[in-house]
């Protein structure tokens, strides 16, 4: 495997990003630490905590207050999984803080040619490719800077932005 940036040269990425950041993420389940106790609470049908995600909502706020723009596609599997309804009700967060999310059913995202590949693109120019281990937690990211390499993911994202559904939209489905 490729090395992988470090914890401060991945967060460097969302710092230095001039533009726009785009996340293409396909995963049905993300073994984060961080979500273990709000995720448990959805399952027993306990009121949310939201304090976990206020960091990087005020991230986000930040971002596009500068005339950013964050962006995100989530390919799912239909029916959803727990994790994916759960993660359906916490994106409100991240709209609020101005993030635009949006959704792709997995058939149609495989129908299309995607990758089964994490990713975040920033400024169209730097891709970011997560990798994870056999339990779905995240060992890191790879940073991925060729030309031809990065244009094929801008195609991706561009594909997967036409044809996902906007968050609003979706989970009123």
């Amino acid at each position: 495997m490729t090395d992988l940036l470090t914890l401060e040269e991945f967060a460097d990425l969302f710092t230095s990003f001039a533009r726009t950041a785009f996340r293409l993420e396909t995963r049905d389940f993300y073994n984060d630490d961080s979500e273990h106790e709000p995720f448990r609470r959805f399952l027993a049908g306990e009121p949310a905590d939201d304090s976990w995600m206020a960091d990087f909502c005020d991230d986000v706020r930040s971002w596009v207050a500068e005339g950013k723009r964050v962006e995100r596609v989530r390919v799912v599997t239909v029916p959803h999984s727990d994790y994916v309804r759960w993660s359906l009700t916490v994106a409100r967060l991240n709209i609020e803080a101005g993030e635009d999310i949006r959704y792709l059913p997995r058939i149609r995202a495989r129908e299309l040619g995607l990758p089964d590949e994490d990713y975040w693109l920033f400024d169209s120019r730097r891709a970011a490719v997560l990798r994870f281990d056999d339990t779905d937690r995240l060992l890191g990211a790879e940073l991925i800077e060729d030309p031809a390499e990065v244009v094929k993911r801008c195609r991706w994202r561009d594909v997967a932005w036409r044809h996902a559904t906007e968050w609003g939209r979706y989970s009123r489905s």
